[in-house]
């Protein structure tokens, strides 16, 4: 967008626009924020806040092509609601953590709920996005507009760089048709054999959209066509004795799940977010733990150091995040080796360059 351009743009992109300008000149850090749900997700929060809420709506919904484009502070509920009217959603089935949330703080952390595990992360339904950056300039990538830098693929390293690399200013997301059946099931499972039983279904023609194991008992959600998702029900119930769970009790606990509102989730203990392969054995902690993506995601609860818990992912090949409570200093996120460190400074001085925008919100030099 040239200066023409953002001369004729809404008067509330307008004043995000100078706001950003007037902090770098002074050298201002500036803490870019939506609804807030997600403050308490990565390291320091520091500097004046950028409220984005001003600059909402959806610019462009074209359900046939599964394409929607939306402004930053829309609230994450207006889209679903949206999406739903036309028997669409959001694949990756982001958390709100809130009633608050916007598509902006949601894509700019990147975090995806229980469906991740069938339809990917939220990076892979990112198809463009529009950043003022740390100079204040309308950046466009991806998209209509293909403008990425040095062969990255900006759009999507925007997704989950919870505002470093530029203010999310509009986002291009592919959608998907809500599943015509879906039906979730209970098992009685240790948690190897939760895995075991995940592990291996990961290799099979199965419609499974979700699971969770904790205390004892493996939930799976079923998805997709009515009769197959039919078929693996009875299937499960045969091979596993899976008794079906009730749509309305499903429907709670998969939100529950993804918004972190179970029993497991409660209290202020660090919740660890451990990343692993899915065929990776329980990892022996002490505490307690729930697991999703069929092993990929293990959310722990325990009194174990962070130097054990941070050796014990690396060991089964995964890393760990101290994702909610604590202290929120440098080490929420595992640290990266040397090389891939570089380049994360070279993005942030890129896009940047006077380090003003959410800084230390990941790392420490950043």
């Amino acid at each position: 967008m040239n200066h023409d351009q953002l001369r004729q743009a809404p008067s509330e992109l307008a004043g995000l626009r100078e706001r950003i300008r007037s902090a770098q000149a002074r050298g201002t850090p500036l803490r870019l924020q939506g609804g807030g749900t997600k403050d308490f997700y990565g390291a320091a929060l520091t500097g004046e806040v950028l409220d984005t809420r001003c600059y909402r709506g959806v610019v462009s919904y074209e359900p046939t092509e599964l394409v929607i484009t939306a402004r930053c502070g829309t609230p994450l509920a207006e889209l679903r609601s949206v999406l739903a009217e036309k028997g669409q959603m959001l694949p990756f089935e982001p958390p709100a953590f809130g009633p608050d949330a916007t598509i902006g703080g949601t894509i700019a952390a990147g975090l995806a709920g229980p469906r991740r595990m069938a339809a990917g992360a939220a990076r892979d339904f990112v198809l463009g996005v529009a950043l003022l950056d740390g100079r204040g300039e309308w950046l466009e990538f991806g998209g209509r507009v293909m403008k990425n830098v040095a062969g990255y693929d900006v759009s999507r390293l925007a997704c989950g760089a919870l505002g470093t690399l530029g203010l999310i200013a509009e986002v291009s997301l592919k959608v998907m048709p809500v599943p015509a059946a879906e039906t979730s099931v209970l098992i009685a499972a240790t948690e190897a054999e939760a895995l075991a039983l995940t592990s291996g279904w990961a290799g099979r023609p199965l419609p499974v959209s979700a699971t969770s194991w904790s205390e004892g008992e493996l939930r799976v959600r079923l998805s997709g066509a009515v009769a197959a998702v039919a078929e693996a029900a009875s299937a499960f119930a045969a091979d596993h004795g899976a008794a079906t769970i009730a749509a309305a009790d499903a429907l709670r606990h998969w939100e529950q799940v993804r918004e972190h509102q179970t029993g497991f989730f409660a209290g202020e203990a660090v919740l660890w977010r451990i990343a692993l392969p899915d065929t990776a054995a329980p990892l022996g902690l002490p505490g307690t733990t729930l697991i999703e993506w069929n092993g990929a995601q293990r959310w722990l609860r325990t009194p174990a150091p962070e130097s054990e818990i941070r050796a014990a992912a690396r060991a089964a090949g995964g890393h760990a995040t101290a994702f909610r409570g604590g202290k929120r200093g440098a080490g929420v996120f595992e640290q990266l080796p040397a090389p891939l460190a570089a380049i994360h400074r070279r993005l942030k001085a890129r896009f940047d360059p006077a380090g003003i925008l959410n800084p230390g919100r990941m790392f420490p030099d950043l």
